[in-house]
């Protein structure tokens, strides 16, 4: 999922900077400069940004799965313990 952010974020910075020295008038080599540093810049927040919204999904779904496992587990787990459990007759 970072990758995908970087790959959004670091090319919308880009053109926003180029479209914001053309519509100011600025000098072509001072915007292709600034928007560079642009694109890098929003790529590395936006790799970060999507690592960290992975392992927080990643995390609410394991603990999702963890507490609807023990539901079940408590459900069905002691009907499980008295089948395999011999009776003394």
């Amino acid at each position: 999922m970072g990758r995908a952010y970087a790959a959004a974020l670091g090319p919308l910075a880009f053109t926003c900077v180029i479209a914001r020295g053309l519509a100011g008038g600025s000098s072509v080599e001072g915007t292709f400069a600034v928007a560079s540093a642009a694109l890098f810049v929003f790529a590395a927040i936006g790799y970060i940004v999507g690592q960290l919204a992975e392992f927080l999904v990643n995390e609410s779904v394991r603990k999702q799965f963890q507490t609807a496992m023990a539901e079940w587990d408590a459900k069905h787990g002691s009907d499980k313990q008295a089948k395999t459990q011999p009776t003394n007759k």
